[in-house]
């Protein structure tokens, strides 16, 4: 259950109705989190409950050195390390992934992401847009529109989880809910948020005199509203303390509570924080598919630091291990439980890295191609979509836009983006992706 008694904290990324579940919240006269469910519900909640895992690599990862093995290039290109047969055949990738070499089936790559920009940010990994010519208020991250369009699949889940840290390297977090509001941020259960999910200095026999109280309050206010917009309130402050009170989140945030043979699968990974990013914690991907068991319909992960200026295949021998078990462990976990066509996938980062090997053995930002990974979601897979030319840094086949892949995305979820749309601050309707971008035919 949630901790009753909890200890003032500072919010880690501000105010936000996500990280603000302490009962305090509630004033006397009206509640906050009550008005912000009304506002998320006026969108429809859907009863189908489909979701999307992001893992995020910042930094960007070695795409000639993971997905796209360079055999033919001259030395100065090519690295160090061998491909390994997967179960698709003609399909080769990384020796250090063996594990994904076998559910290479369960996989699809784009070897060819092609409008990234040089800029080390979640902003496009999160949005599938860049940042010239904003509306007011910015993009909203993926996981915002979500939230706004489809709303939560149950009332003690935020539609929307984020569980990345707050990182050295602000810009790795820059993405938010832009022009949709705070209300529909991500919740970010880590670090010093996990004592935001606590009912600050008030007994269960309080928190129902406070219940009450608001009850008498909001009977009054009715009475003196002719507007009817007091209707239904009765509802959303249930859904504000059924949130406050569940422990249905804390629950899915346990990964204890899993079997030890799961636990060893995706094993611990490295608690370290890489860089100026993140840790290493194989543990998030397993609390990711809890989350969306229970009830999440988007959730983000930060994994690493892949910004291999220097030591590019020292690093690699150090990190791709850890990625090949925790994101094998996910993938072969969704097939298991039979959630693999409702939950999706993808794996990214900001951009590629240079063809050239540098002077201290490290490959630069390369904006110009990167790769992604997909699974789940009812998607084909198998298969390796795009190409690049022979040292990696160009595509050559099927350029693809990160717009595509968010719009694929949001077709795994039922939402027709050629239709769908949010209003921003000055009300006018903003589509969901980038213009021309459609789900790809490819994956559906």
């Amino acid at each position: 259950m949630l901790n009753i008694f909890g200890q003032p904290k500072r919010f880690c990324d501000g105010v936000s109705r996500r990280t603000f579940l302490r009962i305090g919240a509630l004033g006397m006269g009206g509640a906050a989190l009550p008005g912000l469910l009304r506002a998320e519900a006026a969108s429809g909640i859907k009863k189908s409950h489909k979701a999307i895992i992001m893992i995020y690599l910042p930094g960007g990862p070695p795409h000639q050195d993971t997905f796209d093995l360079k055999l033919d290039a001259p030395s100065e290109i090519r690295g160090e390390f061998k491909p390994i047969p997967t179960n698709v055949a003609g399909l080769q990738i990384c020796e250090y992934l063996p594990r994904m070499a076998k559910i290479m089936d369960k996989v699809a790559v784009i070897r060819s992401i092609s409008d990234a920009r040089d800029d080390h940010s979640d902003f496009m990994c999160l949005t599938g847009r860049r940042r010239e010519n904003e509306p007011p208020g910015g993009w909203p991250a993926f996981g915002s529109l979500i939230s706004k369009v489809q709303g939560a699949a149950h009332p003690s889940i935020p539609a929307f989880m984020g569980l990345e840290p707050r990182m050295q390297h602000r810009p790795y977090n820059a993405s938010g809910p832009g022009f949709l509001g705070v209300s529909h941020r991500s919740f970010r259960p880590e670090g010093d948020c996990k004592a935001d999910m606590t009912l600050n200095g008030i007994t269960l026999e309080r928190l129902a005199d406070r219940r009450a109280l608001l009850k008498s309050f909001d009977s009054l206010r009715r009475d003196v509203d002719a507007s009817g917009l007091m209707d239904g309130l009765d509802t959303f402050n249930e859904q504000a303390f059924g949130m406050m009170t569940s422990n249905r989140l804390l629950e899915a945030l346990d990964v204890r509570k899993e079997d030890p043979k799961v636990l060893e699968r995706y094993g611990k990974g490295d608690p370290r924080v890489h860089g100026d990013a993140a840790p290493m914690l194989n543990e998030q991907f397993l609390a990711a598919r809890r989350l969306v068991e229970a009830g999440a319909r988007a959730v983000t992960v930060a994994y690493g630091f892949w910004d291999y200026h220097g030591n590019n295949f020292g690093n690699a021998r150090n990190d791709l291990p850890l990625l090949d078990q925790g994101l094998s462990a996910l993938i072969e976990d969704l097939h298991q439980r039979g959630l693999d066509r409702d939950v999706s996938v993808v794996v990214w980062g900001e951009f590629g890295r240079t063809p050239v090997i540098n002077k201290d053995a490290g490959r630069d930002h390369w904006p110009r191609v990167s790769c992604a990974l997909l699974a789940g979601g009812g998607m084909r897979t198998g298969q390796v979509i795009g190409a690049t030319d022979r040292l990696g840094g160009e595509p050559t086949e099927r350029p693809v836009r990160f717009g595509e892949v968010f719009a694929t995305l949001y077709h795994n979820l039922g939402i027709d983006v050629s239709q769908a749309t949010v209003q921003d601050l000055t009300s006018r309707p903003q589509f969901l992706v980038p213009e021309g971008c459609m789900p790809m035919r490819e994956l559906i």
